[in-house]
C-alpha cells in the first residue's frame, strides 16, 4: 500500500474530519501563542520569568490544547494582553470573557 493510499483510507475512516479539524485547531492556537511572543520579542525563558513558570511549561503551552483558561490569561497579560473568549455560531457571536 502506498502512502496516498493509505493517506486515503485513514481520511475516510469515521470520525476522521473531526480529528483533522481539532489537529488544525491546536496547530492553529501553538502557531498563534509562539507568534505573539516573538512578535513581543521575548523567547520563551522571558515569558517564562515575567508570569512566574519553568521556560518549559512555556513550551508545553505553546503546544497543548488543553490548556486552561487560567494559564492562557496569564500567558497573555505576560504578553502585555488579555484573552479574550467567544463563541462563534453561524453569523453570531458571544463573547464569554
Amino acid at each position: 500500500m502506498s502512502f496516498e493510499q493509505w493517506e486515503e483510507q485513514v481520511l475516510q475512516a469515521p470520525g476522521a474530519d473531526r480529528r483533522v479539524r481539532e489537529i488544525e485547531d491546536e496547530l492553529r492556537v501553538a502557531a498563534g501563542l509562539t507568534a505573539l511572543r516573538e512578535s513581543a520579542g521575548l523567547s520563551q525563558r522571558d515569558l517564562a520569568q515575567r508570569i512566574g513558570v519553568s521556560q518549559p511549561r512555556i513550551a508545553a503551552i505553546e503546544c497543548s490544547r488543553n490548556a486552561t483558561i487560567e494559564v492562557l490569561q496569564r500567558y497573555a497579560r505576560g504578553l502585555d494582553g488579555r484573552l479574550e473568549v467567544s463563541v462563534v455560531q453561524e453569523d453570531r457571536r458571544t463573547t464569554l470573557l
